[in-house]
């Protein structure tokens, strides 16, 4: 993809650009970017070398990046904003800002707001994330770790471009079991009639909002077991991607390590984007990272076949960026293998994009 400026470097399906995502996005024409996968920085009491806003400055901040977000993404895209929540200053309360922020994004326009729809929260959890504020947490014993980003899905059309038969998840042993021997329809516990048509095999598990890679396999949207004895069939994944991004010695890091550049320090777990791509787009779609850090929404992207746009503010953290696609390096995710490999002569899918001079 090429912007009408020049990009830092290239791939196959994707480019990534230096400089403030604002400006760049004056250059995509409207309605033209299938999906915005980002993390911005968040409002943190503890300023990070990144940058971030305070939480009282972060709404105001955020509406200009938010209506170009609004005019550069297709009806039927969606916008999906991993957003950390934050505390008050000296005092264990958490901060609001994160569900302000949705509520100014939701809010009609004729009524200040923004216009976006809440497609579905999703939650990032992360198990290795450290216990703060310390002070709450080890030190007083007042609060728990808090070790969840919430994930805003928004989106201009209440029906989206979504099909949750691309994150299936793989049925369980004793999921096969029931679909084998079948289901005796009943009532259950809390009133809901459960239909003989449960025992339909529909080709693999409804994820719910939480995605789980921190199983062996590296699944995203695992089932969460409540309790131990908890009939597996009645088990589904849901809307928590559990995955650390606190790996020491992956590829990105050694080789930062090796060559001396400085690796992002807030790098987006592949588990995310991963899901999010496969849900809201196909092969062939563009998603666009307007915050990049380590470029992990573009790996992702790459690999699964979808066109990408990657911006970034700091020079240093693209040249680390670019390493996650040097020849030798592991892919991330598993590219798809039930579809023909797209080209750039032979994907009909943008020719909009094509037309438009994205590409």
């Amino acid at each position: 993809m090429k912007l009408n400026c020049k990009p830092y470097y290239e791939t196959k399906f994707g480019a990534t650009y230096l400089g403030n995502s604002l400006e760049l996005m004056a250059h995509i024409p409207n309605e033209t970017i299938d999906l915005i996968c980002t993390s911005p920085p968040f409002a943190l009491v503890r300023k990070k070398e990144y940058g971030n806003v305070d939480a009282d400055e972060y709404i105001e901040w955020f509406k200009d990046y938010a209506a170009q977000f609004y005019r550069i993404l297709k009806p039927t895209g969606s916008l999906v904003i991993d957003i950390g929540g934050s505390w008050i200053k000296g005092i264990p309360v958490r901060s609001l800002y994160h569900f302000e922020l949705v509520v100014a994004l939701c809010k009609a326009k004729e009524k200040g707001g923004l216009g976006f729809y809440l497609a579905q929260e999703l939650y990032w959890y992360n198990p290795a994330k450290l216990p703060t504020p310390a002070e709450w947490v080890t030190i007083r014993r007042e609060r728990v770790k808090d070790s969840v980003n919430t994930i805003w899905w928004l989106s201009k059309d209440p029906h989206p471009k979504a099909n949750n038969r691309r994150v299936l998840k793989p049925y369980s042993n004793a999921m096969k079991n029931l679909l084998k021997n079948g289901y005796k329809p009943k009532v259950r516990p809390s009133g809901h009639d459960i239909s003989n048509k449960f025992g339909n095999d529909r080709g693999g598990a409804i994820p719910s909002n939480i995605i789980d890679c921190c199983t062996d396999k590296g699944e995203i949207g695992q089932p969460i077991l409540i309790q131990e004895n908890l009939s597996e069939d009645l088990v589904q994944p849901v809307n928590i991607i559990s995955a650390s991004n606190t790996a020491s010695n992956d590829y990105y890091q050694r080789r930062c390590k090796e060559e001396g550049f400085k690796p992002h320090p807030a790098r987006f777990p592949q588990a995310l984007p991963e899901f999010v791509i496969n849900l809201c787009t196909e092969p062939g779609d563009i998603v666009l990272e307007p915050f990049a850090g380590s470029n992990m929404t573009g790996r992702v992207a790459e690999t699964l076949q979808r066109r990408w746009l990657a911006f970034e503010i700091d020079e240093q953290y693209i040249i680390s960026s670019k390493l996650r696609f040097e020849e030798n390096a592991p892919l991330v995710v598993e590219p798809p293998t039930d579809l023909p490999k797209l080209t750039l002569e032979n994907n009909n899918q943008n020719q909009q994009g094509v037309q438009l001079g994205l590409f």
